[in-house]
């Protein structure tokens, strides 16, 4: 008999950062491709918008993600689904909490992963990590205009931009 105390949660990579702009700065960077191009992926084939498929490029890696929104409010969520490192589909839930009128709290849950598949810790590991390098590049970005190149700069023996050779 499995005891009701221990209580199994599904799965899930987290991370979560505060952004010193307002949620709908910090919300429109997620969801127009121009800016967010600027903190996380290379190009995107549109904006998000929910039930329309937009692919996302990572050229660096020369990779892509079809991605489908399937829930956006207006400067408070985000929801939507990607192939997992697996192939398999998971999803993303991205909220945005005003915090006062100039700073917004930004969550990334990511969850989906079958519990049996025998990479599960690492791939949790490595999308947790993905995930803190977003949010770390998009606050660098808003709130201070750089672009850290965390991407690329996060596997060195595979981005194409380091294969080249970097270039200040």
């Amino acid at each position: 008999m499995t005891d009701p105390a221990i209580i199994i949660a599904e799965p899930a990579a987290k991370a979560s950062m505060l952004i010193r702009k307002p949620a709908a700065a910090v919300f429109e960077a997620f969801i127009d491709p121009n800016i967010t191009s600027q903190f996380w992926y290379s190009r995107g084939s549109g904006r998000l918008e929910t039930g329309k498929p937009v692919t996302w490029y990572w050229d660096d890696y020369d990779a892509s993600s079809e991605v489908t929104a399937h829930a956006i409010i207006q400067d408070k969520l985000i929801f939507f689904t990607w192939p997992g490192p697996d192939g398999l589909p998971t999803t993303v839930n991205i909220s945005f909490t005003a915090w006062g009128s100039n700073a917004t709290y930004v969550q990334v849950e990511e969850k989906g992963w079958d519990p049996g598949t025998k990479e599960l810790i690492k791939i949790i590991v490595g999308q947790t990590e993905g995930w803190t390098l977003v949010l770390a590049g998009l606050k660098a970005f808003l709130e201070h205009g750089i672009q850290l190149q965390l991407v690329p700069d996060q596997n060195p023996n595979v981005s194409a931009t380091h294969k080249k050779g970097i270039t200040a």
